[in-house]
């Protein structure tokens, strides 16, 4: 029998983790993913990333980070994506609130050493919608969003957990107040970023940027 306790934020995240492991390959590979994200977020922090930041745009740099991810992981397009999940995402660590003991940890996140993460931070990518905010920050917490939905729209393994990474990002922006409500916006980003990850098992060739074109495309469509 369970007995059901209050899920705080954090918690929820350790859940997440719990199933994605338990239903995929992940685990054994933890080590290979580490290297993953160090390599994306060097590549994201070096000068040559700033050069392109200076030629090409904002979604041209989110395909060149993913095709980068493919190329590194020898086209293993599952760590590829889950790569770039852990790497755009922009905290360290966040905080756990065991329930039972009320007690806080803060549970630490796959991530570059600290000036490598916040100059990789800082480089991210963020104009990648018609409506991304006019910010210093603007859409970068939206990469992990869409790259963690197309992790497990690509993987489909046992459940369709595609709905989960979404609350999953949610819970770092809860935990750390960066908003104190859901953002319809995310939640509209996680159904492309699943879109993205199931077309990607027909199409190999697909590339990130098509699909978020896709979005401000049907924005349009609808308001003509």
């Amino acid at each position: 029998m369970f007995c059901a306790v209050p899920v705080q934020p954090g918690m929820r995240i350790v859940i997440i983790f719990i199933l994605l492991f338990n239903t995929s390959s992940v685990f054994p590979q933890q080590s290979k993913l580490s290297k993953a994200v160090n390599y994306l977020s060097n590549f994201i922090a070096s000068d040559y990333f700033i050069e392109l930041k200076e030629t090409i745009s904002d979604l041209a740099l989110v395909d060149s980070i993913y095709l980068r991810a493919i190329a590194f992981t020898e086209e293993d397009y599952g760590e590829a994506l889950l790569a770039i999940t852990f790497t755009t995402i922009t905290y360290k660590e966040v905080p756990l609130v065991i329930p039972l003991f009320s007690s806080l940890i803060n549970f630490p996140l796959i991530s570059a050493d600290d000036s490598t993460f916040n100059l990789k931070n800082k480089n991210l990518p963020q104009k990648l919608f018609f409506d991304s905010p006019n910010k210093k920050y603007g859409d970068k917490d939206k990469l992990a969003h869409f790259f963690g939905n197309a992790f497990l729209g690509y993987s489909q393994n046992i459940f369709d957990l595609s709905d989960l990474i979404g609350y999953f990002v949610e819970s770092f922006e809860e935990s750390f107040k960066v908003q104190s409500k859901v953002d319809y916006r995310d939640l509209d980003v996680n159904w492309y970023g699943d879109l993205f990850g199931k077309l990607l098992r027909d199409n190999s060739k697909l590339l990130p940027s098509q699909i978020m074109l896709i979005r401000s495309l049907n924005y349009f469509s609808f308001t003509l």
